[in-house]
């Protein structure tokens, strides 16, 4: 890889992406010291990132209904949960 100092870099910018563009990698230096690469962004390869959230296992175990597990509350587990008020609430909304 040729290495350039960023004076030169700032001198020939547009030869330096030109060269990178076909496939070269170019080093920076700030003085003797490498400091930054220049590479074709379209050479890297795209990751593809996990979806996450709420859909990301969809359809692919089968999970039962939460009555399997819990059933209907009672009255009183219900007021332990949420309260006596919230509970009374609800009843009025049915």
């Amino acid at each position: 890889m040729p290495t350039y100092t960023i004076h030169q870099a700032k001198t020939n910018l547009s030869e330096l992406i030109r060269r990178v563009e076909a496939g070269e990698e170019v080093i920076i230096a700030r003085g003797d010291k490498p400091v930054a690469v220049l590479k074709d962004i379209k050479k890297e390869p795209r990751r593809k990132r996990p979806i996450l959230g709420r859909d990301s296992m969809m359809g692919k175990y089968p999970v039962p209904d939460d009555r399997v597990f819990f059933g209907p509350f009672t009255e009183e587990e219900q007021v332990e949960m949420f309260g006596r008020e919230y509970v009374d609430l609800m009843k009025g909304m049915k």
